[in-house]
């Protein structure tokens, strides 16, 4: 198996690389847009822009221009970074033990032209 990029989050590889790799082309954009996502703007040496303010939000009352902001901030976000990348859908629930806390679902397509594979991926804000 050829290793395509590194797995995220971050992990000691166990075949003897820094970190674990990923070896799949849907894992690879899986671990990419944990990373871009979970990155905060600012934090990236010599790639300020890179990655999306959801840190922001931790605190924000979650109703309807919250969302709408979340969903914005991940597709604008994922347009620049990951073009491959079609955001089918991005569904914002919030949690019950908490009104200022969300779950974020993001349904996705990645295609290659040839191939396509859609995932969803659910993080927390």
């Amino acid at each position: 198996m050829n290793n395509i990029g590194i797995d995220f989050p971050f992990r000691e590889s166990p075949k003897g690389y820094y970190l674990n790799m990923t070896t799949t082309d849907a894992d690879d954009v899986r671990s990419s847009l944990m990373h871009l996502l979970l990155t905060n703007k600012g934090e990236r040496f010599m790639m300020p822009l890179f990655g999306s303010d959801l840190i922001k939000y931790i605190y924000e009352p979650m109703i309807n221009k919250t969302f709408t902001d979340l969903k914005l901030e991940i597709n604008e976000s994922v347009k620049k970074y990951i073009p491959n990348l079609q955001i089918d859908d991005i569904i914002v629930d919030t949690m019950d033990s908490n009104e200022y806390a969300a779950l974020v679902t993001i349904k996705y397509t990645t295609s290659d032209g040839i191939y396509s594979q859609s995932e969803e991926l659910k993080i927390g804000v």
